[in-house]
């Protein structure tokens, strides 16, 4: 037995600063854990040898640079890659705490185990539980590491951007530096240059109209025609099935592009069917008036997106028992009854997340707008913002990046949506059945 070590509980405030003053000195000093005790210190050894960096590192992502214009461009400071390098540096910096934390509580654990056994464990007896006691944290540790690397980095090096005045022409790396700007963004976005704002405001209401009415059209569509295509006097269903799935089995970029063909003001198919027919005088701008290609969008998104709806709520309805049916025919309930008192709530109450799921999916519903219309007609402030009428936030995005390399401005619109979609997919989790029981 350790004499060190008291056996009422007492000795647990000495483990405790010895365990934090280095990194599993607690269980070389005071369990004999050498194995364990190695390979924690062994983690501390290697952060502390990479210190210097690390402080190089951090130091860079303050600063950004420096302006050098007197070296080659390979040369000067790049401070696009110094902010990435920092957030890595930071990812790296929290995993040792974690561990830190880890190895500090492993060793009250082992204190606490030691007061009921009255014994101290062999380094045997220790690797084995350490090993059946980790091995979810073992076999999770890779998908972890990849998440915090691939998922995580990313999306805080986005956020850091609407921080700082990267955006053309005059603070593109390497040429030029990269600086912390704080807020100013966020102020010149919500209020402080009033194109900005306004074409924000435009973009921002559109998309949620858009992601409403693209989400009512195509769930309501898909009830609709599975109700009807349900009813057991309706011949040839199975065939007005699978044609009605065609749209759906066909890639949505391919069918935007299509339909953009088709809806071409000058030269479209649909224009000049109906020129022949006599029903129109003049091409109808299907695509280049602003209110008539937003409705445009949304009816040709029902178009492709109905049938999922439809065989969600066949598959729905397949589960809900005959009996209820043949009761309410029983009291002399009519279909439409039958439908808004038995089919309607319980179809709803089955696909409700999956509404909320497509309704979040429709927000970022990038190649719906940008593969049909491009975001266009152009608009007032489309040559300053480059949104145009039918632009979303996610496409804007992409306008902003790729056409103005503002990519601050983007990243504060990636920020807004990161904050509209944050409340549904916590309440999507939270009604999980896993969340719900504790089990994961």
């Amino acid at each position: 037995m350790n004499t060190r070590l008291k056996e009422d509980g007492s000795s647990r405030k000495q483990i405790l600063i010895t365990s934090m003053l280095f990194m599993g000195l607690g269980h070389i000093v005071h369990f004999k854990q050498y194995i364990k005790g190695f390979f924690y210190a062994l983690f501390e050894v290697l952060i502390l040898f990479m210190l210097p960096t690390i402080l190089r590192k951090l130091n860079d992502m303050v600063t950004l640079g420096i302006m050098k214009p007197d070296l080659p461009v390979k040369e000067r400071d790049h401070s696009i890659f110094m902010l990435i390098d920092g957030v890595i540096v930071l990812a790296i910096l929290f995993i040792f705490v974690v561990v830190y934390i880890i190895s500090v509580k492993s060793a009250l654990a082992e204190y606490k185990e030691f007061c009921i056994d009255k014994r101290l464990k062999t380094n045997k007896e220790s690797i084995s539980r350490a090993l059946g006691k980790s091995f979810p944290i073992f076999g999770l540790a890779p998908s972890v590491g990849l998440i915090l690397f691939f998922v995580v980095v990313p999306l805080i090096f986005s956020a850091c951007v609407a921080f700082t005045n990267y955006s053309a022409p005059n603070n593109i790396p390497p040429n030029n530096t990269v600086d912390w700007v704080g807020m100013d963004n966020f102020v010149a976005m919500f209020g402080g240059e009033a194109v900005w704002t306004s074409a924000l405001g435009r973009v921002a209401l559109w998309t949620i109209v858009w992601a409403v009415l693209a989400t009512a059209t195509c769930y309501f569509g898909g009830l609709i025609m599975a109700v009807v295509l349900m009813d057991n006097k309706l011949k040839f269903a199975p065939i007005f099935r699978g044609v009605f799935i065609l749209p759906y089995a066909v890639p949505s970029v391919v069918s935007m592009l299509v339909w953009q063909n088709l809806l071409n003001g000058s030269f479209g198919t649909v224009n000049r069917t109906l020129m022949q027919l006599g029903w129109i005088d003049k091409a109808i701008p299907w695509l280049s008036n602003e209110w008539l290609a937003k409705f445009t969008t949304i009816l040709i998104n029902l178009w492709a997106g109905f049938p999922y709806f439809m065989l969600l709520v066949t598959g729905t309805m397949t589960a809900i028992s005959a009996d209820l049916y043949e009761a309410a025919r029983i009291d002399g309930a009519n279909k439409f009854q039958v439908f808004k008192k038995i089919t309607l709530p319980m179809v709803l109450y089955q696909t409700m997340p999956l509404i909320i799921m497509s309704f979040t999916h429709n927000i970022n519903n990038f190649g719906a707008i940008f593969f049909l219309t491009g975001g266009n007609p152009v608009v007032s402030d489309s040559t300053i913002t480059s949104a145009g009428g039918t632009d979303i936030l996610v496409t804007w995005i992409y306008k902003l990046t790729v056409n103005l390399m503002k990519y601050s401005y983007a990243s504060v619109l990636a920020i807004m949506i990161f904050i509209i979609l944050a409340p549904f997919a916590i309440f999507q989790f939270r009604r999980t059945k896993s969340y719900k029981e504790g089990e994961f």
